[in-house]
């Protein structure tokens, strides 16, 4: 294994740049009155792939939260009006979640001002990935992880 201190400096420059943008979405998130978590369960039912359903399990999946952690947050979206569940028309035991006008509402300002952000933050982030994906990088952590 190698103790390289430039592969710990590229992955330290990676984590910096991926905190900073968390910590202006969150900010951002406050700042339009919602939890970041409220803000992550918009993005997910919204941006969610069209072969895929907004179950509670789907969703879960996608904030990386256990199930029950996530019907709580659904519980608290729904109670701000930002979100509805519905029985799934399929199978109604299956509880699918949407965003309401309200929650399109916000999430379309937030995105707006993430977009805005990426704009400004993205390159030393798109920076800080390359250099750790870079073909001698990637070369080298192969022949590490395969002795």
């Amino acid at each position: 294994m190698t103790d390289e201190p430039l592969d710990y400096a590229a992955l330290a420059e990676l984590r910096h740049q991926i905190r900073r943008f968390l910590v202006f979405s969150e900010g951002a998130a406050r700042a339009a009155g919602l939890e970041p978590r409220q803000h992550q369960l918009l993005l997910a039912v919204k941006g969610l792939p069209a072969t895929e359903r907004p179950t509670i399990g789907e969703l879960a999946g996608r904030l990386q939260v256990r199930h029950h952690s996530l019907v709580e947050l659904v519980d608290r979206c729904v109670a701000a009006r930002l979100v509805t569940r519905r029985p799934s028309a399929a199978d109604r035991r299956e509880i699918l979640v949407h965003v309401t006008a309200r929650g399109e509402r916000v999430l379309r300002r937030l995105s707006i001002a993430h977009q805005a952000e990426l704009g400004t933050a993205g390159p030393a982030l798109a920076r800080a990935l390359r250099t750790i994906l870079s073909p001698r990088r990637a070369a080298r952590a192969r022949r590490v992880r395969h002795g």
